[in-house]
């Protein structure tokens, strides 16, 4: 059989994760995937669309038509040697990206991208989407041959962030790259991501036009609400009402479909039966419609038909370049005057102000435009995404990044698609603006049943420790999220944790003392002006707290006296809160919210301007909102410092010993103690050299190799796990100590085979702790610390970070576990070496991060002294990885669970 009959018989599979749907520069989806014998009426069609001067760009001479000879070469790859990627568009292809090897290690690779396509980012997103795929190849570096006067492709090669070393060779620019996935490769890659997820939602809160489709004459309808709250709700742009039955709606003329619409549709609102939906996104495609908002129900809320109606729905917009809020939402409001869109079923349209809000449930969502309604809060923003079938929080926080009328983001969160995503872009945000998040399910991890998520498998405090690691002020419930809100719009953030106490009530400053201590915060001073208190009483009091260098807030304490408005103190409180530089929050008359008498006019048209002070109705909730705020000004405040430095870690090493044990087993397995050891080595951390033993002369032989001052222990898992055996006999001599070792352990634990005995140096004094990684499939990386010892894990007393870790997050990790005191000088000990805690955390956090296939490592005993640490015990997994992180490395939107997504 010839080799070319072979290569048409048996055509490799290429990995499934190198499929994927993406998000174009103008924020328009699209989607990638390997090219396929079948692809072949595909290429050519593509190829006929596609202008002369592009190919002749592309094959450096003419070439018109594609022979069938080329039309074979170009569908049939290994995926291997040859990989050939393709971008899918409304059933089209519309680019074609390939590289070829050509030496060990390096491959040429080439672009063709339809001209009417051109400035869309598509070549830049096919080179990361290759440059991946080459990685995981082996391949290291990328070379290109380009005429000069190509200059688009030359260009977008050099903003790959790559460095790139060029030469000419007979008219031809030879470019020449690694693709090693460097900071600034990588930050241009994120980059574009940010801008592109924030185009795609852009339009959602500044649409020129609207189309209800299912608009309805009747009153007590959703399309009839959806077009009301539209018109009420003062929209500047055009409304258009699309109903197959009706000639007119609400006064305007109806049309039959959305094609009709003689003028163009920004956003299309779905309101029509779960079973038309899928033939109102094809409208909506052929009529260039951006986005589509689909308030109607009947989808993964309702069970497993729901559950594929759903998947069918994202599968086919986004096949369409559409994205799509919900289904089953509320919609989008947007406050900004000169838009002014209601575009939800929420007849509440909350005023201006400075707050982003996105939640998921609807009837929730209703129920929070009442409360921000009441609050006073205003908002710029809001969105309802449902069953976030597509549209995410990580999508609305790349909007709100950049925009200018949102200063503070809030999150209701039932679900979480990509928590490894969210970290990056919250670290990111938070940076600039404060994110405060409720997260229900936080105990049981659960979601709602039209959430199409995976199951987290890390634990609920590593979730905790990730919202606190990216500066997301993370609170318990919608009050108090508003509490906090409302502090943040209204007032600067505190410098530090020292607080004033101001008030004409003995027995409500006593309370807020007490409740400023107990969440962290510093009282250096506390005024009790008496029942009698003017308000000139009060703006000398506050005058000083603020003057105050060791205070950083005032908590003003009002309650007036019999027959008495307060208004006077109001107006002072007032005026300190808009001339003050330190936050001022209040007890006023127990109102809840921004009191109008707190007011400061805001010229930017909210309810409440920068300066008011925010009252809340119980001292507590003052208290505690603070404090909240405290915790993420410090956090901002405190630099993150730097990772560890690669140069120090063999990395190539640990990949190498990875790789050989997992050919060796493609199953995954359990390290054995020498390959735990050289993995460890390679990041700097020197495990104790232990000897296993059946027997009683391999101890005593074991103990003569070592040099004797030994222990005997017993490794087997149940064993080392129970505080009711002792499973450890220190400080052995010589062989008759060894016998009575080994004869009261085999007492103690039954059958020397099954206790996993071994035989190690003893270890100089110290305190025991553990430090563990897992790598969990939807979160990622996970790395914990905590002393040993069963009462501890009892108590669970642990710390969580997700890597890549700093220098901050090692040093918290350490000190926030509750059993922290026994590190540093507990009752006269001595204070163990912290920092070598911290290198070792750091190291462990690094080897995780670099190293997916390392699906769980512990270092389950450590003792550290004074100077120095030894690592006694540790164990090592490895497990193959189907897709190893490239989100990292490349865009890519969620995975339509459970289903493949069209192309």
């Amino acid at each position: 059989m010839s080799a070319e009959t072979t290569e048409e018989t048996i055509v490799p599979s290429a990995p499934r994760h190198w499929e994927a749907d993406v998000l174009l520069r103008d924020g328009r989806t699209a989607h990638i995937r390997p090219i396929q014998p079948e692809d072949a009426d595909l290429l050519v069609e593509f190829y006929s669309r596609v202008s002369d001067q592009s190919k002749y760009y592309r094959f450096f001479s003419p070439m018109p038509t594609l022979s069938e000879r080329d039309v074979k070469r170009f569908t049939r790859v290994d995926h291997q040697k040859r990989v050939a990627l393709v971008l899918m568009l409304q059933g089209q292809m519309i680019a074609v990206g390939r590289f070829d090897v050509v030496a060990p290690g390096e491959a040429e690779v080439a672009f063709l991208v339809e001209d009417r396509h051109h400035g869309r980012g598509i070549a830049q997103l096919l080179l990361e989407h290759l440059a991946q795929a080459g990685r995981e190849r082996g391949v290291e570096r990328f070379t290109a041959e380009v005429l000069p006067d190509n200059h688009r492709m030359i260009q977008t090669f050099r903003d790959a962030g790559y460095r790139i070393a060029s030469e000419y060779e007979e008219g031809v620019l030879m470019l020449e790259f690694s693709i090693d996935p460097t900071e600034t490769a990588i930050g241009v890659m994120r980059g574009r991501e940010h801008r592109a997820e924030a185009a795609s939602i852009e339009r959602f809160f500044n649409p020129r036009s609207v189309a209800v489709i299912g608009a309805s004459r009747r009153q007590d309808t959703i399309g009839q609400t959806l077009v009301r709250n539209l018109v009420t709700g003062d929209f500047t742009g055009r409304v258009y009402v699309v109903n197959q039955s009706a000639s007119a709606v609400s006064g305007m003329p109806a049309y039959k479909s959305v094609g009709e619409i003689p003028d163009d549709v920004d956003v299309a609102i779905v309101a029509v039966p779960a079973d038309a939906v899928e033939d109102v996104v094809l409208d909506c495609a052929a009529k260039g419609v951006h986005g589509l908002i689909v308030v109607s129900s009947g989808f993964a809320e309702t069970g497993d038909e729901g559950r594929k109606r759903q998947r069918r729905l994202v599968g086919l917009s986004r096949s369409y370049g559409l994205r799509l809020i919900g289904p089953n939402c509320l919609g989008v409001i947007n406050t900004d005057p000169t838009v002014s869109v209601n575009a939800s079923l929420s007849s509440v349209m909350p005023a201006r102000g400075r707050a982003g809000f996105f939640c998921q449930s609807g009837a929730l969502g209703s129920a929070i435009l009442e409360k921000v309604k009441n609050r006073g809060l205003g908002l710029s923003t809001f969105v309802s995404a449902g069953n976030r079938a597509d549209v995410s929080g990580n999508d609305l926080l790349q909007y709100w990044e950049e925009d200018d009328s949102t200063e503070v983001v809030l999150l209701y969160l039932e679900s979480i698609g990509n928590p490894r995503k969210f970290s990056r872009i919250a670290r990111r945000v938070s940076l600039r603006k404060p994110i405060i998040a409720v997260r229900s399910g936080r105990t049981t991890q659960g979601v709602p049943m039209g959430h199409s998520v995976r199951r987290i498998a890390a634990p609920p405090q590593a979730v905790d420790a990730m919202f606190r690691q990216a500066g997301v002020i993370q609170v318990d419930t919608l009050e108090e999220m508003f509490d906090v809100a409302q502090l943040l719009a209204h007032q600067p953030l505190p410098r530090g944790r020292r607080v004033a106490v101001v008030g004409n009530s003995d027995a409500l400053g006593l309370l807020a003392v007490d409740a400023a201590v107990s969440v962290g915060l510093v009282v250096n001073k506390s005024v009790a002006l008496g029942a009698e208190a003017t308000a000139d009483d009060f703006e000398d009091a506050l005058d000083a707290a603020i003057d105050d260098p060791d205070i950083d807030s005032v908590i003003a304490v009002y309650i007036p006296p019999l027959n008495v408005s307060g208004e006077d103190v109001a107006n002072v409180l007032a005026a300190v809160g808009e001339q003050s530089d330190k936050p001022l929050v209040s007890s006023f008359l127990g109102a809840e919210g921004v009191p109008e008498l707190l007011r400061v006019p805001d010229v930017a048209g909210s309810t409440a301007g920068r300066g008011s002070v925010p009252s809340y109705p119980a001292v507590e909730a003052a208290v505690r909102a603070l404090a909240r705020v405290v915790d993420y000004a410090v956090w901002l405040r405190t630099p993150d410092g730097s990772v560890p430095d690669p140069a120090e870690v063999d990395l190539a090493g640990a990949r190498r010993l990875v790789t050989e044990a997992l050919a060796a087993h493609p199953e995954g397995v359990a390290l054995e103690p020498e390959q735990t050891a050289e993995l460890l080595a390679a990041y700097g951390i020197d495990l104790w050299e232990c000897r296993r033993v059946a027997t009683l002369s391999e101890a005593q032989a074991a103990g003569h190799e070592l040099g004797w001052d030994v222990v005997l222990k017993a490794t087997a898992h149940p064993l080392r796990e129970r505080p009711d055996l002792a499973h450890v006999w220190r400080n052995i001599d010589n062989p008759d100590e060894m016998l009575d070792a080994w004869t009261t352990l085999t007492e103690l634990v039954g059958d020397p085979a099954s206790a996993g005995f071994v035989v190690q140096r003893n270890a100089p004094p110290g305190v025991p702790v553990s430090i563990r990684s897992i790598e969990d499939p939807l979160f990622g990386p996970v790395v914990s610390f905590g002393i040993s010892g069963p009462i501890i894990e009892l108590l669970a007393d642990k710390s969580y970070r997700i890597p890549p870790l700093g220098v901050r997050d090692a040093a918290s990790m350490v000190r926030e576990i509750k059993s922290s005191p026994m590190l540093f000088g507990y009752r006269g000990a001595d204070v163990v070496d912290v920092e070598e805690i911290e290198r070792l955390i750091s190291r462990v956090a690094q080897l995780q991060n670099d190293l997916p296939q390392v699906s769980a490592l512990e270092l389950a005993l450590v003792l550290v002294g004074t100077s120095g640490a030894s690592v006694l015990t540790a164990t090592a997994r490895v497990d193959p990885v189907t897709d190893p992180r490239s989100d990292l490395f490349v865009r890519r939107m969620p995975e339509l669970p459970g289903d493949t997504v069209p192309s």
